[in-house]
């Protein structure tokens, strides 16, 4: 493997610890802070407010300086705030970690969604290729998905919280040694900040920025409740577990979840998704719905467990293929559109987890979760739009239409 690839994939895998060292570490950290779930919920929110601002810049600074400078500043700001929870021990630090934390996970994520992409796509040919190539880039999203609280929940049990979690920081940071060494392609000739402005008069970019809006807020809630979530359904079933043995148990549940979104997305990452992605996700969405219905209701460990691993299969192929139907739609990808699409997608992460958090401070994670069910039925009706929505490239006379290289 090419260095070139290992940058691309790589920043799908650091977004993937990114979006789950919260929810890891989160049984520990609340305690630790001396917060409750809604101020949790706050945090939550930090950092993906954060997120959404750079990801706005960091989409126009790929196309305009390169993909080596967001790699950089993607693994690093990334590592930089993970040390940086690691030792906090009151809520303003832990804010400002995850402020930092937002920035480093943008440009780790418009590494692995724009360049990941356009390398592993070479792999792939014919109807379907986008898509296809961002549901493959996305597996290594669900291995840092995965990893990050397999790792944590194995080292809370052998060293301290501080230790524990700056590894995680030691983790993330590996990848700048192929950052410095790889040759990458060249950047979007001639742009312009009003190119990407420009992106926004289009139906389809609006479309695919509320099908994100939506799957985010699902995908986000997950990535930070289900730990909380399993050590509740877990202490009702087991009053008396120890609380370390609890805290391990809650967070392999979001290793489950991860596990399964990696399994359905390399399902998807072999097959020309792009002709019915629209109504593959909009399916999703129903099921997701009938999930989470479920787990509001659930009362056994094992159960949560399975219920954990038929979500993360059901919402493996969301992301990746509304981003690859929308590159598709345009002719091909930019570090501009993919930031638009994402930035006004993560508004959804930055309301739905905290309004879950504050339901949760006078209730209980498990009869919050039902704040998302509504989201479930808006993703499938946008899902549904996006597919019969004409973009640029849909417009263009056939014959005008470059093939891709064999």
């Amino acid at each position: 493997m090419d260095c070139i690839q290992i940058v691309g994939l790589s920043g799908a895998f650091g977004l993937g610890m990114c979006f789950a060292v919260l929810g890891s570490i989160a049984v520990k950290m609340m305690p630790r802070m001396g917060i409750d779930q809604s101020k949790f919920g706050t945090m939550i929110s930090a950092f993906m407010f954060a997120c959404l601002i750079a990801q706005l810049v960091v989409g126009v600074m790929m196309d305009s300086l390169g993909y080596q400078l967001v790699a950089i500043v993607g693994f690093a700001a990334a590592a930089v705030a993970i040390l940086m929870l690691a030792n906090a021990k009151s809520f303003s630090a832990g804010v400002i970690a995850c402020i930092l934390l937002g920035v480093g996970a943008m440009a780790c994520n418009t590494t692995g969604n724009v360049l990941g992409t356009q390398v592993v796509q070479k792999m792939f040919h014919g109807d379907g290729a986008a898509a296809a190539a961002n549901n493959l880039v996305n597996v290594f999203f669900g291995l840092g998905l995965f990893l990050t609280p397999f790792v944590v929940s194995f080292l809370f049990q052998k060293v301290s919280y501080e230790k524990a979690v700056s590894a995680l920081g030691g983790i993330i940071l590996l990848p700048l040694i192929a950052v410095f060494l790889a040759v990458y392609p060249p950047t979007p000739a001639g742009f312009k900040l009003m190119d990407a402005v420009m992106l926004l008069k289009e139906p389809v970019t609006i479309l695919a920025a509320f099908v994100l809006f939506c799957y985010i807020a699902l995908e986000s809630s997950f990535c930070n409740w289900l730990a909380p979530f399993g050590k509740e359904v877990l202490m009702k079933q087991n009053p008396g577990m120890a609380a370390d043995k609890a805290d391990a148990s809650a967070a392999r549940l979001l290793s489950a979840f991860a596990i399964a979104m990696m399994a359905g997305r390399l399902i998807t990452s072999f097959s020309g998704i792009t002709q019915f992605g629209g109504w593959l996700i909009a399916g999703a969405a129903v099921v997701a719905a009938v999930i989470i219905l479920i787990m509001t209701g659930v009362k056994s460990s094992s159960a949560a467990y399975g219920l954990a691993l038929a979500a993360g299969l059901v919402f493996a192929p969301a992301f990746p293929t509304t981003v690859g139907v929308t590159f598709t739609k345009f002719g091909g990808g930019s570090g501009s559109l993919f930031g638009i699409i994402f930035a006004i997608g993560l508004a959804g992460a930055v309301i739905v987890p905290k309004a879950i958090g504050n339901m949760a401070k006078g209730a209980s994670v498990q009869k919050a979760l039902k704040l998302l069910l509504p989201a479930c039925v808006i993703l499938a009706v946008l899902a549904l739009s996006l597919h019969y929505v004409k973009g640029p490239a849909d417009a263009k006379p056939a014959a005008a239409v470059v093939a891709p290289a064999k």
